[in-house]
């Protein structure tokens, strides 16, 4: 489980820093410790490996899906320069675009938001993962 022993301490270390209980720290780190081994832990392993498979796969549309995705939503992001100038010299204009976008990402399934949160963060553990073993740069 080479993986899992390389979670266990950056998360020790989030465990100390987000919760300021001694007791509280100590039940949390020794829950984190008896998970080791465990079933689901074995699940968590698994979905890593899976991740990082992916992440480091030779075809390109596989290997580069998470990344595209995240220049997407920088762009979406970024997308708001051109239209703060817009709605300097046309407000209605902005108006209505930002209108028409809000009602198109409303209109967008909640599972497509959750599928965005899990892509991103297993992604982002990935890479983690892979630096931390010297298998990414």
């Amino acid at each position: 489980m080479p993986i899992i022993e390389s979670l266990i301490g950056p998360i020790a270390s989030i465990i100390d820093k987000i919760i300021p209980d001694k007791e509280a720290r100590a039940r949390a780190k020794l829950e984190l410790l008896q998970l080791e081994g465990t079933q689901e832990m074995k699940l968590i392993e698994t979905r890593l490996k899976a991740i990082v498979a992916e992440a480091s796969s030779a075809d390109p549309w596989t290997s580069r899906a998470r990344p595209s995705f995240l220049y997407v939503m920088y762009v979406m992001i970024l997308w708001a320069l051109p239209m703060g100038v817009l709605a300097a010299f046309n407000p209605a204009a902005a108006h209505e675009i930002a209108a028409g976008m809000n009602a198109y990402l409303n209109g967008l399934p909640e599972p497509l938001y959750a599928l965005f949160g899990t892509g991103y963060l297993g992604y982002t553990a990935a890479r983690q993962w892979g630096k931390a073993k010297g298998v990414d740069k």
